[in-house]
Formats: C-alpha cells, sequence, structure tokens
C-alpha cells in the first residue's frame, strides 16, 4: 500500500521548467484554458516544487474589455481539489469560485465558468481551497480589463502588470505545508524571498522620458508592501475597481495582500531606477528598471503633469453626506482567541512574555503593554543569550558585549530554526527607511512588516488560534453571521479591529462579487480620495466605515485575505 506523505510533494525530479507567463487576449465571447499542474522553478539559487497555471507563475495575464464575457475551462491536474475565484470581479454567483456555491473541481477534472467584465481596472485569480497553499505555490494571474471610454485613463506610452509575492524557501524547498491543517495562522505565512512576477529582483527596460501604467497586485499570503520607485515620479491614478476620484502625485503607496493599486510613472533620468518595498526597519530591492537614452515617443511631459478630478467618483462623494453622519448598519469586528497550551509547571516556576516583544516578562497572565498581545507562559528563564552571537550568555537580561543587541531567554533563540525574517537573502539595497514612530498598538502605522516570533507563530494551527468575525449587534461568529440584503441597496458596514484581542494585527477585508464599496472613513477621518473597493486594510485598532453597493444577488463570502487566517476561521 502506497503512503501518502502528511506533508504536500516538493520533489522536482521530472516536472516542466516553469516559463514566463502569457499575455492572453481572448476577445469578447472567446474561450480560454486555464490548466493546472506541477513546475520546477528556480529561485534564488533553488529549483522548487511549485504549482502553475498553463506552466508559468504567474498565470497568464488575460487582457479582455469592458463588458466582454468570456469562458474559462479549467483543468486540474494539481495536488488537490480546487476552484478558481475571480478576485474583485462582480461575477454571478455561480461562478465565484467558493465551495459554497461551486462544485469543487477533483483532480483529473475540469470545470468551465462564464465571465463577464463590467468594470475596468486590474483584478487577479486563485484558488479559494487551501489557500495558504495553493496561492503560495504559484496560482493566481492577472485580469486587465480595458475601459470601454478611451479617455477613462490618461494617456501612458505602454501598460505593465506588477504581481508582488513572498515565497518562503527554507533549505533549497517551500517550507514545508501539511496536507490536514493549516500552520502560521498567528501572523500569516511570511517569506523571506521577494518576487516581482514571479521573479527576485527582475530588471526592465524603459525609455527616457517614457511613461509607464503599472498595474501592482499583491498576491503574498500575508505581507503588506510599502512600495516606492526610487528616481522616478509616481502618479496615483486607480485601485481595485477603476480610477481614483482625484489623481495624484505620490511618493510611495501602500498595498495589501489581494488589493490592487495602478500608477503612472514617468521616466525623467537615464540610468538605473529602483523599485523597492521600504518597512520602518529598512528597503529592500523588488526590481530594477533601466532607463535608455533614447527617448519616447510620443512625450507624454504634458498629459503626466496633469491631475484630473474624475466626475464619476466627484457625484459619488455628492452622495455621501447622509451616510457618513448616520449610524452603521450593520458592525463587524475582527478578533483573534489564541489558546496555546501552558507547561505543566508550578506557577512559581512559569513566566509570561510576548512572543513579539520578548522583552515584556510578567509572573502573571496578562497582556502586552506594547502591541496588546495576550502573554504566553512557559518555563522561567534561566539563561539568556544574544541571537546574533550565541556565545554570549549570562543570567541576567544584560546586552551582548559584541553588538550591543538585548540578550533574550534561550529557550526563544535555541528554539529557533531556519533564518528570522529579519535577514533576508533578498539583497537589501538603496537607503533604509526613516524609523517610523510607533502608535499605541506597538506597531508603526498598526501594521506588522515582518514575523518577529517565527517559531511561535509556525506552530500556531485552527486548533490553538483562531481568527474571528463576530456581527456586534447578535454575536453571531464567521459563517454563522446571515446578512440579508436586496440588490440595489447601499449597506454602512462598520469594521472594528479591535486591541481587545489575543492578538491585534492588521486584516485586509474583502468582500467577493456581491458588489463593490466605498470607504467613507478611518477612525471618524472622512476618506479624502474615493475609489470603488473590494479589500480594504485595516490596521491593528482601527475602525473603517465603508458602504457597500449591493449589485449581485446569491450567497457571498466576505473573508480577511491573510490567507492562514482566512483558512483558520475569518470567513
Amino acid at each position: 500500500m502506497t503512503r501518502v506523505s502528511q506533508h504536500f510533494p516538493t520533489d522536482t525530479a521530472g516536472l516542466p521548467e516553469s516559463h514566463p507567463p502569457e499575455v492572453l487576449e481572448p476577445g469578447d465571447g472567446g474561450q480560454i484554458e486555464l490548466r493546472i499542474a506541477p513546475v520546477a522553478k528556480p529561485i534564488s539559487g533553488a529549483t522548487v516544487r511549485m504549482l502553475a497555471y498553463n506552466g508559468s507563475i504567474p498565470g497568464p495575464t488575460l487582457r479582455v474589455r469592458q463588458g466582454s464575457r468570456l469562458a474559462v475551462n479549467l483543468i486540474n491536474e494539481g495536488d488537490l481539489e480546487t476552484t478558481v475565484h475571480w478576485h474583485g470581479l462582480r461575477v454571478e454567483n455561480r461562478y465565484d469560485g467558493t465551495p459554497e456555491t461551486q462544485r469543487p473541481v477533483a483532480v483529473g477534472e475540469s470545470l468551465t465558468s462564464h465571465l463577464q467584465f463590467p468594470d475596468p481596472g486590474i483584478y487577479w485569480y486563485h484558488p479559494h481551497i487551501r489557500e495558504d497553499y495553493t496561492q503560495e505555490m504559484g496560482l493566481y494571474g492577472a485580469i486587465v480589463v480595458v475601459p470601454g471610454e478611451t479617455d477613462y485613463w490618461p494617456p501612458v506610452n505602454r501598460e505593465l502588470v506588477l504581481i508582488l509575492d513572498d515565497f518562503l524557501l527554507e533549505d533549497g524547498k517551500a517550507a514545508p505545508f501539511s496536507r490536514t491543517v493549516t500552520t502560521y495562522t498567528a501572523m500569516g505565512r511570511y517569506g523571506n524571498v521577494f518576487l516581482v512576477n514571479g521573479e527576485p529582483c527582475p530588471t526592465l527596460d524603459v525609455k527616457l522620458g517614457e511613461v509607464v501604467r503599472f498595474y501592482l497586485v499583491n498576491t503574498a499570503n500575508t505581507r503588506v508592501f510599502h512600495v516606492a520607485l526610487h528616481g522616478a515620479r509616481l502618479k496615483r491614478v486607480g485601485g481595485d475597481s477603476g480610477r481614483y476620484e482625484r489623481e495624484e502625485l505620490i511618493d510611495s503607496l501602500l498595498i495589501s495582500p489581494s488589493e490592487r493599486i495602478v500608477v503612472d510613472a514617468r521616466f525623467e533620468n537615464p540610468g538605473p531606477v529602483t523599485l523597492v518595498h521600504r518597512t520602518p526597519r529598512q528597503a529592500y530591492l523588488l526590481a530594477v528598471i533601466m532607463v535608455g537614452e533614447e527617448p519616447a515617443n510620443p512625450s507624454l511631459a504634458g498629459p503626466f503633469e496633469q491631475l484630473r478630478t474624475n466626475a464619476d467618483l466627484a457625484a459619488e462623494r455628492d452622495r455621501l453626506g447622509p451616510y457618513l453622519a448616520a449610524e452603521p448598519d450593520r458592525t463587524l469586528a475582527l478578533v483573534a482567541e489564541m489558546n496555546l497550551e501552558e507547561p505543566e509547571l508550578p506557577s512559581d516556576r512559569l513566566v509570561y512574555t510576548c512572543p513579539m516583544h520578548p522583552a515584556v516578562s510578567r509572573d502573571q497572565p496578562g497582556r502586552c503593554p506594547e502591541c496588546g498581545m495576550k502573554l504566553m507562559a512557559a518555563a522561567a528563564a534561566t539563561e539568556y543569550v544574544c541571537p546574533m552571537h550565541p556565545e554570549i550568555r549570562s543570567s541576567q537580561a544584560d546586552r551582548c558585549s559584541l553588538c550591543g543587541m538585548k540578550l533574550l531567554p534561550a529557550r526563544l533563540v535555541e528554539g529557533a530554526t531556519g533564518e528570522s525574517h529579519h535577514h533576508h537573502p533578498t539583497e537589501h539595497h538603496g537607503p533604509s527607511a526613516a524609523p517610523a514612530s510607533p502608535d499605541a498598538t506597538g506597531f508603526p502605522g498598526g501594521i506588522e512588516w515582518e514575523d518577529d516570533m517565527v517559531e511561535v507563530n509556525r506552530g500556531t494551527t485552527p486548533a490553538n488560534m483562531r481568527w474571528k468575525l463576530i456581527d456586534r449587534a447578535t454575536g453571531a461568529e464567521g459563517a454563522a453571521i446571515d446578512w440579508r440584503f436586496r440588490v440595489g441597496d447601499r449597506v454602512k458596514i462598520r469594521l472594528v479591529n479591535e486591541m481587545d484581542s489575543d492578538h491585534p494585527m492588521q486584516h485586509p477585508f474583502h468582500i467577493h462579487g456581491a458588489g463593490r464599496f466605498l470607504i467613507l472613513s478611518r477612525d471618524g477621518a472622512v476618506e479624502p480620495n474615493l475609489v470603488w473597493k473590494d479589500t480594504v486594510l485595516i490596521p491593528t485598532g482601527q475602525t473603517v466605515d465603508i458602504l457597500l453597493e449591493v449589485s449581485n444577488p446569491g450567497r457571498w463570502m466576505a473573508h480577511c485575505h491573510i490567507a492562514e487566517h482566512h483558512e483558520s476561521g475569518m470567513m
């Protein structure tokens, strides 16, 4: 009898090597095929077994026109049953790609979805069964919906899709995935290699003075990207589902898992330009753009300087007054419940510490004063060690004599395996970002930029770490929440990322194709620039009011788009 491994396969023997994604332009009424199958992909000196649509990571970019229709035949030759969710598209409910509304496609089977594209902009597709595994393994691709209006977007010389991702590489393979349970459910799976269109630090070529439209998509399981383009100018023109109310010049942009942002970039000087991810600690190189000497033709310098106000979103703002003043129709709380087992020791031999801030130590249960996280019980430390220089030890929480780092309890340091996520194999280029001031949550901007509790996070599963969505009016949780609306309703929903939670953390909250929404306010401050959304990032401790425009009948899902949070109940 063949023994089935408890982990998904990692062997690359005999697999075809992945290739760059193609652009498919099927036309109205066309049909395409998406085939899921394993591939061998080179990443940072290793060859990794991954999953691909049509042999490429990312999958093919679909380029379709607004108002068109398309049939997509999915063939599953992967590792487990699957679906395809058409993220952000207002499709018919039966093609939404969740097991609630669609039969999963078993290995060896196929299924055809019929799609329509009512809204211009940038969208994407991915599985919705064991999303933590399949999405990390490469099953994602972009959809560009070309507007029906010829002047919907400002003029550009060309357009490029940039899909941002990270990947957790350990010992030349993907960090293990269990077949039966999702891990890393506390914080999600942060990668240690950054990918742009499936490649670590690709190089792109542009012409001098060229204006390029970048469609940015964040497909990472967990990571929020803070993106800047050193050496070029950026103009933000669009978001999840179409254009912004006002175009504006920006220095950087924040994009959480599943969000999309549309920016135009003008390259005014020859030489290298760097695309970077900036955190409060440092900056990471994502890609290099080489600007040549040959000038772009035509020159679009004049149109690039124009910052347009779009009448359709300006009209929406005029309609928002009554909703801003009204109480919410629904209130949804985002909460964590962590139940890690305590060691079987007398209470006088226990110490309670914060996995995020190990210097916080108490002799009684409680919450961390830095971040609000529930303190974890462990055997009291008798020795402290430097994470950077393990030979430096002390009976006190002193500082390392070699590097000055604060010594940590030996159990935290010696229990760790693999590299900390602060030591990415990705080379650190460019100036470090200036340290940001922590807010009341203990994290700059209410966002956790890295995995600061690697071993604790690795060992969390839905059995000991539950993420919850709670209807504050009824107390119902998750799938038991029964909200009923009618097509044409406009519903004000208040989303509260509660600090009274065992692990406060940011959440990218996504609503499937029931409709689209506008952000009304954040902590009572009116949103200054409107754009139609399907995902909103809610930092730790923040309250966000949204206005959902209900346009599609059926049963729809809403969830956190950190894949491990979704898999552990946050839907």
